[in-house]
Order: C-alpha cells, then structure tokens, then sequence
C-alpha cells in the first residue's frame, strides 16, 4: 500500500520521465545511422563532464564546457540539418502502421521477374543497425517499394543497374550503393560479386541481402553472414519474414532451404 501511496504522489515525476525517455530515444532513431550520431554521442560525454564538474565546483573548467556546449549544439543543428530533416522524413512517414508483408510482397514479386528474366539484383534491407552510410555512397531516391520500381532499377539499360538497393520500411532509399565484399576465404569462387557484396553487408551490419543471380537466376538471401541459396520465389516472402525476425524468434526457415553455405568462422 505504501509503495502505491508513493507512486501516487510522485505521478508527475514519473510521466515527466517517461515523456523525457521518449524524447531521448526519438532523437537517437532520427540520428541512428548518420554521421550526427557519433557527434551526438560526443555531445552526451560533454553534458556527462559538464554536470559532474558542477557536482565538483570546479567553477572555470564548468563555465568553460557549459560555453561550448552552447557552441557544439547550435554547431550540431546547423551542419547537420540535412540529416535532421532526412530523420524526420523518416520517423513520420513509418510512423506505427507499418506493413511489413506488403514490402516484402513486392521484393518477393521483383524478384521472381527478375529471377524469370535472369537480370541480376541485390537488395539490402534494413534492420536495426542503419545504413546510411551505403546510402551515401549511391544515389538517393527515396521512393515507394514496388516490383515495378525495383525491376526499373535493375533493368540493364538504367543508369542505376550497378550496384545494390537499399530498402528501409515501405521507401527505397537509395540505388547503384556500394556494398563492402566479404573477406571470408571460406567462400566459393563460383560465387559472384554481388552474392559477395550481400554477404559482406549482412556481415558488418544486421541487414537481410535478396541476391539474384544474373547467371542462373537463382533466389539467395544473405544474413549474419551466412547466404541461404536455390529459394523458391514462392517462398521468399515467409522466408523474409523468418530471417527478419530476431534469432530466437526464428523458425519454420529450414522446410524449404535447399542449399545454405556458413562460413567457417560463423559456426557456433
């Protein structure tokens, strides 16, 4: 009863946190990604030193760190306003109704084309580690996914064939990015630059890589380093389903995987 009386006459502290953790965790998702991130992060240390000299009375190195992080915040808006506005656009336009199945019912559907017409594809979708430093080295376009869009991208008169699609919710951020190859000797020759380029993605960050092979026209799709090869088109869709989930959650996958190849120094 007592611990109830308590919370009951602290109400406003409490909501007061919550609405402030809220807040704090916006910023960090309209920053997580960017370069701003790291500058934020050199902005808490800044605040963290700030309060702890004032705790202290060391008055000058305080009235020193309170004048520049004054100057580091105006310094932050301005320089990185593109990446504030950019954040923004991003966190109102996914908002909390975000439809998933109907994203991957349009990677699934470009894939099949492409897989049919043996035109090769990469497509990089992102999770919970943000890819925007592979946005920036493509071109951004920041469209709605659509088979019909994808398959434009990826027709071999386009100027933006080259290269991987980066996917994040239901936009397809950018085209022709450049993704980092995988280093790992353990992997077949016979495979290609661009099932490379998807597991080397799928290696440094938690993204889920859709490969097609300009070759033989086969599905694969690259995760935690590993590349799941010979998906059925008509699979794909639970399948990314499956893979996009986090690892304990996952299930079901294994029904349908006909050819799955693990690095050496990824087996647990």
């Amino acid at each position: 009863m007592m611990h109830l009386q308590m919370i009951f006459n602290h109400w406003d502290a409490i909501i007061e946190v919550c609405i402030l953790w809220g807040v704090f965790y916006m910023v960090y998702l309209l920053l997580k990604g960017t370069v701003a991130e790291q500058v934020m992060n050199g902005l808490v240390i800044i605040i963290i030193v700030t309060m702890l000299t004032r705790e202290l009375d060391l008055g000058i190195i305080n009235w020193l760190l309170t004048r520049l992080l004054t100057i580091s915040v105006l310094a932050f808006l301005v320089i990185f306003q593109p990446e504030i506005r950019r954040g923004l656009a991003k966190i109102g336009r996914l908002g909390f109704f975000l439809n998933e199945k109907e994203t991957f019912d349009e990677i699934a559907k470009s894939a099949n084309v492409l897989s049919k017409k043996k035109i090769g594809g990469l497509m990089a979708i992102e999770r919970e580690t943000g890819l925007r430093r592979y946005v920036e080295s493509g071109v951004e376009l920041d469209a709605i996914v659509t088979s019909e869009m994808i398959n434009t991208i990826f027709n071999p008169k386009s100027p933006l064939h080259d290269g991987g699609i980066i996917i994040s919710g239901q936009r397809i951020e950018a085209a022709a990015c450049l993704f980092p190859l995988t280093q790992n000797p353990n992997i077949p020759k016979t495979l290609g630059t661009r099932h490379r380029a998807a597991i080397g993605l799928s290696e440094d960050t938690d993204a889920v890589v859709v490969v097609v092979s300009e070759e033989t026209g086969t599905i694969s799709i690259a995760v935690d380093g590993k590349i799941t090869r010979e998906i059925e088109a008509k699979d794909l869709v639970r399948f990314l389903t499956e893979v996009s989930k986090p690892k304990k959650n996952r299930n079901g996958v294994k029904e349908f995987v006909k050819n799955i190849i693990v690095p050496k120094e990824k087996i647990s």
